[in-house]
């Protein structure tokens, strides 16, 4: 009997896709929902308000989850690098000055009672500025600047070009930022490039599901060699492979693929050999265990500060196929699980496929455990 690694949820970042919506006709893979652009570096920050749509984010003040379906309100900020972040925060919790309820972006759609305690909140700021003492506004001034002063020692320490885990990231771009190619490397049919992710588009028969069977790639489904490259040059893993992914695809699960492949961005004067060498894998692979499958492959990698929120163990390849690439539903965590050989274990080559799968909350297999040996 297969005993998984159940990992509890590590709060992630989060990536989201603002695009203008296009027409309702178009029939096209990305189904985003939009919500306008981002705003330019010289923006202010602006006050969000809405309901929490799971209980992965935490209060930035009192660090206690928020609870899905609970009033949250957020304090968003663009840094230099054009994302927007968005820090939550309990309704009791939030302390930003609110000039009106007009400057709350959500507030419309809210109840009425989450309404009235907004506008209750919005009067009660008033009146603590007009009767707020030096003292007081000294005590507040101090807390911002330690906070500040908090973040910039974290960041440095981590060095991550990405949101604390506190904050929410918001990625915003027009659809013309959906290539045909990959940088100068051209793509095959039904594959699709975004910054630094190729996926593919759209797998005949595929059926998106509250239920997700997620792989990695290499040394999980396929034995490859970083020596060997070309569209044929993998085999299976293990035998039981084709019957195991038929018969989850048979009780209703969506398979999804998350691999990692950073020789695509490193190997700049071979590139398109790169990108033909794993993409037309991957396609030799569906075509032989004749499941329809949705491939995710980050082909970012790390240098300097920057860390690329695509490539595992970052959960951005998940998060983008829940978010939008689902078709809006929901994905019971208790159903659905992941598989990779990257487990931290004396022989494994890294621990980013066990931290993949933390970051996310997902239930973890080797795939030894899970295809048999």
């Amino acid at each position: 009997m297969l005993k998984p690694t159940r990992i509890p949820p590590v709060l992630p970042f989060l990536i989201s896709l603002s695009i203008k919506t296009p027409s309702k006709q178009q029939k096209h893979f990305f189904c985003f929902s939009f919500r306008g652009s981002a705003m330019p570096p010289s923006s202010k920050a602006r006050i969000v308000a809405e309901y929490a749509k799971s209980n992965r984010s935490s209060c930035k003040k009192c660090s206690q989850v928020i609870s899905a379906k609970a009033l949250r309100l957020g304090f968003v900020t663009r840094d230099s690098r054009g994302f927007d972040m968005t820090k939550w925060h309990h309704l009791d919790c939030f302390s930003e000055t609110i000039e009106s309820t007009e400057a709350i972006g959500g507030f419309a759609s809210l109840q009425t009672r989450d309404q009235e305690a907004l506008k209750k909140l919005v009067s009660n700021a008033s009146k603590d500025a007009i009767e707020g003492s030096p003292k007081s506004f000294s005590k507040r001034t101090n807390e911002n600047v330690q906070e500040v002063e908090l973040e910039e020692r974290n960041f440095k320490k981590n060095k991550l070009a990405m949101a604390n885990e506190e904050g929410e990231l918001e990625i915003a771009f027009s659809p013309s930022d959906i290539m045909e190619k990959y940088k100068d490397a051209v793509l095959l049919p039904k594959w699709k490039a975004f910054q630094t992710l190729i996926f593919l588009e759209r797998d005949d028969g595929l059926h998106d599901s509250n239920k997700i069977a997620a792989f990695d790639f290499d040394g999980c489904l396929a034995k490859t060699s970083v020596k060997r490259v070309g569209a044929d040059a993998w085999s299976l893993m293990y035998p039981s492979i084709p019957d195991k992914l038929q018969s989850l695809y048979n009780d209703g699960y969506k398979l999804v693929i998350f691999t990692n492949e950073s020789n695509i961005d490193r190997w700049k004067n071979k590139r398109q050999i790169a990108v033909d060498s794993k993409v037309g894998r991957l396609n030799n692979f569906i075509e032989h265990v004749k499941v329809p499958i949705q491939v995710f492959i980050a082909c970012g990698y790390s240098h300097g500060n920057m860390e690329d929120p695509f490539r595992k163990p970052k959960p951005g390849m998940w998060w983008i196929m829940e978010k939008h690439f689902n078709s809006g539903i929901s994905i019971d965590m208790d159903n659905s699980f992941y598989v990779g050989d990257a487990a931290g274990r004396i022989d494994d080559h890294s621990d980013t496929d066990i931290k993949f799968a933390q970051a996310i909350g997902l239930k973890f297999f080797v795939p030894e455990d899970y295809f048999g040996k």
